[in-house]
């Protein structure tokens, strides 16, 4: 830790971007908390789905979420109940926004899918 210290002292340039980088970092977060405690249901869910594509990319066929998630994981992670996650994500089923095989998530209309996000 020393060195990186005495690093971050000696150049100015260094300890400018990482600066930069956490405040970028800090402001995603908090971003992300506001959201997460402020949309409805619907925004919130869409708003994971929407950062899990953004996090761990899409699958060779460019619509589907390349990561496998439980329905409890991704209810903590849009801050509700796994009740209200499945059945969230069946509105978005039916609805034709998303399509779910397992623990898989395509998503088939991407624009609604944030349009959902922003109106929360």
């Amino acid at each position: 830790m020393e060195l990186i210290e005495d690093m971050l002292r000696e150049n100015g340039n260094l300890a400018l971007f990482f600066i930069q980088m956490l405040s970028c970092d800090l402001g995603v977060a908090d971003n992300r908390v506001v959201n997460l405690t402020q949309k409805h249901v619907r925004g919130r869910l869409a708003e994971s789905l929407i950062f899990l594509k953004e996090s761990y990319g899409l699958e060779e066929d460019g619509a589907t979420i390349n990561i496998y998630l439980a329905r409890e994981d991704l209810a903590n992670l849009s801050n509700m109940t796994t009740a209200n996650a499945i059945r969230t994500l069946a509105n978005f089923v039916n609805e034709r926004i998303i399509s779910l095989d397992g623990r898989k998530i395509k998503i088939i209309d991407e624009d609604k899918l944030l349009k959902i996000s922003k109106i929360g």
